[in-house]
């Protein structure tokens, strides 16, 4: 690993919200390393669709340059007020209490993260809430050595239509032996 092990304070209590709530999938270290590294090169507004304990957003932040704006959605409305309360003494990031769709009056993002599986399967949505430029990084691939992609068998068509559609410039990333993500930059 490359990457410093210190967790910033934000990811910290992020995490142990986690581990509070007994959420045991939420974002990699790797990936939210990944996710404040893209941060620091975005302006305007980054958005995370499906909050879970606020660990995605809270990486979002670390990175992000101080004029950017964090929007984040979460369908549990106990969770999403937990998680307001970890991110009480941050202005910069507001967490709405609702499904993903509630975020898309914040559009156009500059950085989008995706977690909810629905929207990872709609190429079209996703596009129009990115800006020109916009990247958007969907998370939790299980890895495939093989192309098309092959997952649980099948042909994992939601991933091979990211990783040919001619509107992003998009790539698969190893996150460990058992992850992946895709990265796409909207041309």
């Amino acid at each position: 690993m490359s990457a410093p092990t210190e967790i910033p304070d934000v990811v910290r209590r992020a995490l142990d919200l986690s581990r509070d709530r007994g959420f045991i999938t939420s974002t990699r270290n790797e990936t939210g390393r990944l996710l404040a590294t893209l941060a620091a090169s975005r302006t305007g507004t980054l958005a995370e669709l499906g909050t879970g304990c606020g660990v995605g957003a809270a990486w979002l932040y670390s990175g992000a340059p101080g004029s950017a704006r964090i929007v984040t959605a979460e369908l549990d409305a106990n969770l999403a007020e937990d998680v307001q309360r970890i991110f009480s003494d941050v202005d910069s990031i507001e967490v709405v209490s609702g499904d993903w769709s509630s975020l898309e009056q914040y559009a156009p993002f500059s950085l989008l993260f995706v977690d909810v599986k629905d929207v990872k399967e709609s190429i079209d949505t996703v596009a129009d809430l990115l800006g020109a430029g916009g990247i958007v990084v969907l998370d939790d691939y299980v890895p495939s050595a093989f192309w098309p992609p092959i997952t649980e068998g099948r042909v994992d068509t939601v991933r091979e239509q990211w990783l040919t559609d001619t509107r992003f410039a998009a790539v698969e990333m190893l996150i460990d032996p058992y992850a992946s993500l895709i990265i796409a930059t909207l041309r």
